[in-house]
């Protein structure tokens, strides 16, 4: 059996959120096809919380590369895919190296500048969407990129799925309490309807203390680090999915909710290109409350068209295929 070391953030392995199940489900993947994802990190000194003072957070686990390597080596990997622009220093040692971006340098997230030179090192990758292909070429020149998506637990999504279950008036945002993600436009918006149930997930429990900082309107519901299994549950019960981000590599959590029938109300960004069906609204800050209130209050309770196009585009089965195809020609 082939080893393939994947390395990710210390936090990335801890928490309850995207990188996580996708490292979950790609082991999972691997071992169908033969080939064994070894999980590598850095052991650093990362806070509970975010960005506090003496902790590494985001920058502190892109060095100390000879406590990586070693863990490479002492496993006698050749095939590495990491998840961190800064770890495009493998190639040096192993050639055989791919990145698979959980972020990436656009000037909305944190950090863009300091991720921008490493990805002008990048020579090969595999990213989740055909916008992160194109912007991979035309701002870094890089071209050798295999497009391959996080696929949605399929079994889940048909064990959860029941439109009877809908609360009409339950509105979902899933994310983390960092500027990006707009956080405090969610709450405004409970504010303002307060008619409306809103759901906000958090993938780890660290928000619980970061979250104290705000006035919480008593229409919101505040959960921590859910699992699979509950996040598709609660899905399942709302009747409208709403991404504010001003940036996402993916957007998990939506295709997610289009596999679950959701009324989509997401950002106009390109980069959510891929999220795209008869339910998909794009709007921005001045008009996505009245997208908003227009999902709620159609009379349909799910839609099939956003469930139909989910399971074409974003499936397990989906992203099973792009691996087999993908490691037929990478580790021959």
């Amino acid at each position: 059996m082939h080893k393939v070391g994947l390395v990710m953030r210390k936090i990335q392995f801890t928490e309850a959120q995207g990188p996580r199940v996708f490292a979950d489900r790609l082991k999972q993947i691997g071992l169908e096809l033969g080939v064994d994802i070894v999980f590598i990190s850095p052991e650093r000194h990362v806070s509970g919380y975010d960005w506090l003072p003496g902790y590494e957070h985001e920058k502190g686990d892109l060095v100390n590369y000879d406590i990586v390597l070693d863990q490479i080596h002492s496993q006698h990997i050749e095939h590495v895919i990491y998840t961190v622009s800064g770890f495009t220093f493998l190639k040096m040692f192993l050639p055989k190296s791919v990145l698979f971006p959980h972020s990436f340098p656009d000037p909305a997230l944190t950090g863009y500048e300091m991720m921008k030179p490493f990805y002008t090192m990048v020579d090969k990758a595999i990213v989740q969407t055909e916008f992160l292909k194109r912007e991979l070429g035309r701002n870094f020149g890089v071209h050798d990129v295999n497009v391959i998506p996080i696929g949605f637990n399929e079994e889940l999504a048909h064990r959860h799925y029941d439109p009877s279950q809908v609360v009409h008036n339950r509105v979902l945002w899933i994310g983390r309490d960092e500027a990006n993600r707009r956080p405090d436009l969610v709450l405004e918006y409970a504010r303002q309807n307060p008619d409306k149930e809103v759901y906000m997930v958090f993938g780890g429990v660290r928000y619980k203390e970061s979250m104290k900082k705000y006035d919480i309107p008593h229409n919101v519901k505040l959960k921590f680090a859910l699992t699979q299994d509950e996040i598709f549950a609660l899905m399942n019960s709302a009747k409208v999915y709403w991404s504010c981000s001003a940036f996402d590599t993916f957007a998990m959590p939506l295709t997610e909710a289009m596999a679950m029938g959701k009324m989509v109300v997401k950002p106009e960004h390109p980069c959510y290109g891929h999220i795209k069906s008869t339910h998909a609204f794009a709007g921005n800050e001045h008009n996505w409350f009245e997208l908003l209130n227009m999902a709620a209050a159609a009379p349909r309770s799910v839609s099939e068209d956003n469930r139909e196009y989910a399971f074409g585009a974003f499936s397990r089965t989906v992203m099973k295929e792009g691996y087999r195809n993908f490691f037929a020609e990478w580790l021959k």
